[in-house]
């Protein structure tokens, strides 16, 4: 979402986390304490943002450490981020290169 994008509204828009194809965790921007326009301009007060920038505002339950059992990313993991109306972040874990 950019400032200049008004097709999408911020407010009650479905945020999920999945890993490996399993939704692990499942929100609403709704329950930010403050909403994302707050958010953007507070955080543009002190850095300049671009299209792309995340800012990241916590994590909503179901984190894999308080599972039980507990349930972490591993080699090969695929982790996915998505925002309803917005786009998704996918990530493959791999071993550091050393």
């Amino acid at each position: 979402m950019t400032a200049d994008d008004p097709s999408v509204a911020a407010q009650g828009l479905s945020l999920t986390c999945e890993v490996d194809g399993d939704t692990v965790q499942k929100a609403d921007t709704g329950d930010l304490v403050f909403d994302p326009a707050t958010l953007v301009a507070y955080v543009s007060e002190i850095v300049t943002l671009a299209p792309s920038d995340v800012i990241a505002t916590g994590t909503p339950g179901g984190v894999g450490h308080a599972r039980k059992p507990a349930r972490y990313l591993g080699y090969g993991s695929v982790l996915v981020t998505r925002i309803e109306g917005i786009g998704e972040c996918r990530n493959t874990c791999r071993r550091e290169q050393r």
